[in-house]
């Protein structure tokens, strides 16, 4: 199986056709297809641009958000509440960010952890049933997890090594759909099967990260391939740096530190992109595998959970160009270059800066950054430690004055989550999926209060801004001279598509009749 997987990806030449990597067309090598699909092309961004006054005209609430950020309401929720603003005397006035969990604050929750090493299974049963469990109630749901906490050996051989991935959060949506056939009651939507069903996704999701990273080491970089069971009694923090280090080995502080991150990125409120998909989805009636799948798609886009892997490479950017970290005057000059897109992506950002909701501070940035500085003194890592700090304290500033911002601009969760996760030496490629393993009990939670509550699909308005067309009969059509003459190029040309799957059905049956 391994050396048929090789094969695969080392491509093939089949009637002129190169196929490499993958079985989608190569459209550089294809010829007349290319210019068709380039006129194509042509004709959609020609035909589907919209005039963006007419948003300002209709008042649309683009991304959901009035004028000024604020979020448009489309739902309740007892799950979680992010704040940024106090209310005095009718006005709201900028204040430090606060986050709560079923009612609870996140610095006490954290806190609340003094004497205990892990808190994330607390935190999940919290985010799922609404409550502070007792030890007994840990003691059972832990039991619980541990015995979903695991994957049979066929799973991993047919489903997580197949077809291995460079984005392990498309492995994973692939390995989540297709638990679907797994599961004897896929489509019942009960509260109770859903519960049993997110419960067992959440104990279940680690693995198939960690898996499908090894399979995607394995058989696109060519390196050892080694897969770990997760050991019964330990924190889902520890078990992930079981089964992703070659010696397993880590220090008690490296998983404590995944554990809080974990917990800083377990929920978020109902309306984070992620979050809300869970809820449209979910108010189709469509199965939980779907939805949780939707909701890993969701959080894969750079402008929600990959935003700590855009601050990682900005950092590593920085360091390469600035000789002294320390020397406070090169690095805003370099800041400056790069809010001139000037350096960098050249896209003006400073990635890790601001977030949509929080104002003076992110508490979740805070409470990471503290962790953060005692995983740097352990790791020997203050220099690096000492110029993020800088960069935090500068940008924001720079960022208000460049925009000519108002609302102040403080670093959010992404800022230092990518610089921990480096120094527990966990790849970028697992960046996204570890939000992904943390965020699922803050999915589910929704999914199951949607369920419970809501039942109405979710159907908000587009306004129609297009014109409406007389029927024109297929003779008189003046279909464009340049995408006409593209089409009959092909036309005229040998069908390569045919030619390169008659060449996979001869090769088919050669390799049969080999064996």
């Amino acid at each position: 199986m391994i050396e048929d997987n090789r094969k695969m990806f080392k491509g093939k030449r089949n009637g002129g056709i190169h196929m490499s990597d993958h079985e989608m067309i190569n459209l550089d090598e294809m010829g007349s297809m290319k210019m068709s699909m380039e006129a194509l092309q042509e004709e959609l961004l020609n035909n589907h641009r919209i005039d963006p006054n007419l948003y300002i005209e209709y008042d649309v609430k683009r991304g959901l958000r009035d004028s000024a950020g604020k979020g448009v309401l489309t739902g309740l929720t007892e799950i979680s509440d992010v704040t940024a603003y106090d209310l005095i005397n009718g006005r709201k006035i900028p204040a430090e960010g606060r986050l709560y969990y079923q009612g609870y604050n996140i610095y006490d929750l954290v806190a609340g952890m003094e004497g205990r090493k892990f808190g994330f299974e607390e935190t999940i049963f919290l985010l799922l049933f609404g409550r502070l469990p007792s030890e007994k109630d840990m003691e059972m749901f832990k039991g619980v997890m541990a015995n979903f906490e695991t994957l049979s050996g066929r799973f991993v051989r047919d489903v997580v090594m197949k077809a291995s991935n460079a984005d392990i959060m498309n492995s994973m949506q692939r390995c989540i759909l297709t638990l679907y056939t797994y599961d004897s009651r896929p489509e019942d939507t009960s509260a109770e099967n859903v519960l049993r069903q997110c419960i067992e996704l959440i104990a279940k999701l680690p693995l198939i990260a960690v898996y499908s990273y090894h399979s995607y080491r394995h058989f696109r970089k060519d390196e050892t391939l080694f897969i770990r069971n997760p050991q019964k009694g330990l924190s889902l923090a520890e078990n992930i740096l079981l089964m992703l280090r070659p010696d397993s080995v880590y220090t008690e502080l490296e998983a404590k530190v995944l554990d809080i991150a974990l917990i800083l990125h377990a929920e978020h409120g109902g309306g984070n992109n992620s979050t809300f998909t869970t809820h449209v989805v979910t108010s189709s009636g469509t199965d939980t595998y779907s939805s949780v799948a939707a909701s890993i798609g969701s959080l894969k886009g750079p402008r929600h959970g990959g935003a700590n892997l855009k601050v990682q490479d900005m950092f590593e950017d920085i360091k390469a160009h600035v000789k002294n970290w320390a020397d406070e005057a090169e690095v805003e000059a370099y800041l400056r270059k790069i809010l001139n897109k000037e350096a960098f992506d050249r896209s003006g950002l400073i990635y890790g800066m601001g977030h949509a909701v929080y104002t003076l501070s992110d508490p979740r940035e805070v409470i990471l950054k503290k962790f953060a500085r005692e995983l740097a003194e352990e790791k020997g890592m203050m220099e690096e430690f000492a110029l993020y700090e800088l960069v935090e304290r500068l940008a924001g500033r720079l960022v208000m004055e460049q925009r000519r911002l108002f609302k102040n601009v403080c670093a959010n969760v992404d800022f230092y989550s990518g610089f921990v996760y480096t120094m527990l030496g966990i790849p970028k490629e697992l960046f996204t999926p570890i939000f992904a393993i943390a965020r699922i009990p803050g999915w589910s939670a929704h999914r199951l209060e949607e369920i419970l509550n809501a039942n109405k699909i979710i159907r908000p308005a587009y306004k129609y801004v297009g014109k409406h067309a007389d029927f024109i009969p297929m003779p008189k059509r003046d279909t464009g001279v340049d995408t006409a003459e593209a089409l009959e190029e092909q036309a005229a040309a040998e069908n390569p598509v045919k030619d390169m799957y008659a060449a996979e059905i001869q090769t088919d049956e050669e390799q049969s009749s080999e064996k």
